[in-house]
């Protein structure tokens, strides 16, 4: 029985990671890369995807519905690998469960108007993301005299989800999306929506001329191996690693999922009950 209050001990614990479905995969991706000797259990809330539209407070019953889940494995802290749930329930999460150590998102204004030289960025992302105060306020805080530009994607989780990453329909969706801000000059673009990393391929392709995207994921990445080290958490070396799978929709979605898109040998995928997180997002 691992003692929670032993940080030796807990240094043992695996980290929980969650986004709506797939997307948080690209930020998992990072933190294996990063963080080898890590355990991690990873839960896609497909029976509530995509987050981006839905009403804060379904995301927030949702987002603490998960962490209450990951808290009863236990683990040693969260991810929240999802820019709309960090919008919505970050501060909530981190205000509830103190002692854990919660990292989110947040869409990257402040590297891309260092790395912009026509002057204007754009930044692909949820409804949900880019109606945020967050996002506003990161915009007042570091734009400038850049010119930021939004745009929101819908339809583009869905296809993901489904794992459409490279089809003409998509095409023509991302077309959709990046005319108006390749004609207004955007030179530097955010994905600000952790399933669009999957499709950089395709944004480079459809844009037809170089283009900075810029992610979070390696950042979150980078900011749980700092708090995990300043709280004596890093696992040891020879630990054992594990890598679990969850979903709240159907587990053979997001088995072919990985399949496709996880670099390593993706271990099995259990199916975690919604109406449990519907249960629980009520305490």
């Amino acid at each position: 029985m691992v003692d929670a209050s032993d940080p030796t001990e807990r240094a043992t614990q695996a980290v929980g990671v969650f986004d709506s479905g797939m997307g948080g995969l690209s930020v998992l991706q990072e933190i294996r890369a990063l963080l080898p000797h890590e355990s991690l259990v990873y839960v896609a809330d497909a029976g509530c995807v995509p987050y981006g539209g839905r009403p804060a407070d379904v995301i927030r019953e949702r987002s603490r519905a998960l962490v209450t889940f990951f808290q009863e494995l236990p683990v040693k802290a969260v991810v929240v690998a999802c820019n709309t749930a960090t919008a919505a329930a970050a501060p909530e999460l981190r205000g509830r469960w103190p002692e854990l150590p919660i990292i989110a998102m947040e869409p990257a204004v402040k590297p891309a108007v260092a790395m912009t030289r026509s002057g204007v960025i754009g930044v692909l992302a949820t409804e949900g993301t880019l109606a945020s105060d967050r996002f506003s306020g990161l915009v007042s805080q570091y734009a400038g005299s850049v010119r930021v530009l939004t745009q929101p994607c819908p339809g583009l989780v869905e296809r993901v989800e489904q794992g459409d990453t490279d089809s003409a329909e998509l095409d023509r969706l991302l077309l959709t999306y990046l005319t108006p801000l390749l004609n207004a000059g955007v030179d530097t673009l955010i994905l600000g929506c952790t399933h669009y990393p999957f499709l950089r391929e395709r944004i480079h392709a459809v844009a037809g001329r170089p283009l900075h995207l810029i992610e979070t994921g390696p950042a979150v990445a980078r900011q749980l191996q700092r708090r995990l080290h300043r709280e004596g958490l890093l696992a040891p070396e020879r630990t054992a690693r594990n890598t679990t799978f969850w979903t709240t929709g159907e587990p053979a979605a997001l088995q072919a999922f990985l399949q496709r898109c996880w670099p390593h040998e993706p271990g099995p995928v259990s199916r975690l009950d919604p109406a449990r997180l519907r249960h629980e997002a009520t305490f």
